[in-house]
């Protein structure tokens, strides 16, 4: 798990930030990932990944399983 931010903020002059998951398959390479929608705004960078990672694990396993549902679907 990661969580990411925009490199430049949108029209608005918010920067978007969100976890990412990736899929490992038992070995050593990556064979996937998910990601949530933007969960934090913020004018900066710090500002909007700030409350992403003040996550709970509980939280943050949340989004993921939420993710999981949103792939199958």
């Amino acid at each position: 798990m990661s969580a990411w931010v925009d490199d430049a903020p949108d029209a608005t002059g918010r920067y978007g930030a969100a976890l990412l998951f990736v899929r490992w398959s038992g070995g050593d390479k990556p064979v996937g990932h998910v990601e949530t929608d933007y969960l934090a705004f913020g004018p900066t960078p710090d500002t909007a990944l700030a409350p992403v990672l003040a996550l709970t694990l509980r939280e943050v396993k949340e989004h993921l399983d939420r993710c999981v549902e949103r792939q199958r679907a």
